[in-house]
């Protein structure tokens, strides 16, 4: 009862502001909105927590369809993604279509993303920056026990900087992009992964040649000899006129 009376008070306007910003089902937002007497940031942290549980609990599911997309930015940077499924007849939908061009934007627009998830960043790079993180002068003075977990800390955080669905949302920065994935897993129910993406630069890897041209212009007047004096005429100008004639 107290559910059918808070809704009542739900408007139409509230319901559609909290889809746009979840993407969650009308009938969900309805809820959350009841459940947070209509504050609209309640709500949303409310369906946050109800996608996350729906979503582990479909994570041991099978995934082999899904879709490939791409993303290309300014002629420059170019982003091939792969999003995984568990049937054919989801992958075609409009909802998985967008979450996949979201997040290969996602990916252009993260130049230091290297990888899915922290789990996928190599043992080297862990060690490599726990190292780095131990050596911090502020860290030398504390207790070996404390500086351990001040290094554990500062290290995922360094880490997630590397994973892509450890960033924050293009569309919605109060998630994370992996909550917004699981998000859609609520919605739709079905369990979704990222398997992988690449990116390309334009002009990676070669060797480009640069050029002084200040030292080029230079070298080039050097090369060339110095102008001939004019020769002088003695002769009177008629005898000029005359042998021109």
């Amino acid at each position: 009862v107290l559910f059918c009376i808070c809704a009542a008070t739900i408007s139409p306007a509230l319901v559609k502001q909290l889809r746009d910003a979840t993407g969650a089902g009308m009938m969900d937002c309805k809820k959350a909105l009841a459940e947070s007497s209509g504050d609209i940031d309640k709500a949303q942290e409310f369906l946050r927590k109800k996608g996350l549980a729906a979503a582990d609990k479909r994570a041991g599911r099978a995934t082999a369809e899904g879709r490939i997309g791409s993303y290309i930015h300014d002629s420059r940077i170019g982003i091939l993604i792969e999003l995984n499924c568990e049937t054919d007849f989801v992958s075609r939908g409009d909802v998985f279509k967008e979450l996949v061009d979201d997040l290969a934007m996602q990916a252009a627009a993260c130049p230091q993303v290297n990888y899915i998830s922290i789990d996928d960043v190599p043992e080297e790079v862990v060690k490599k920056e726990t190292e780095l993180e131990m050596q911090r002068e502020d860290l030398l003075s504390k207790p070996e026990q404390i500086r351990a977990k001040i290094v554990e800390g500062r290290v995922k955080k360094r880490l997630g900087e590397f994973a892509l669905l450890e960033q924050p949302f293009i569309k919605n920065d109060k998630v994370t992009t992996g909550e917004w994935v699981k998000q859609t897993i609520a919605t739709i129910g079905e369990n979704m992964k990222v398997r992988r993406f690449v990116r390309y630069n334009l002009g990676e890897g070669l060797e480009k040649k640069s050029q002084d041209f200040a030292a080029e212009v230079a070298a080039q007047t050097a090369a060339k000899p110095p102008p001939a004096a004019p020769v002088k005429d003695d002769k009177p100008e008629e005898s000029v006129e005359a042998a021109e004639k």
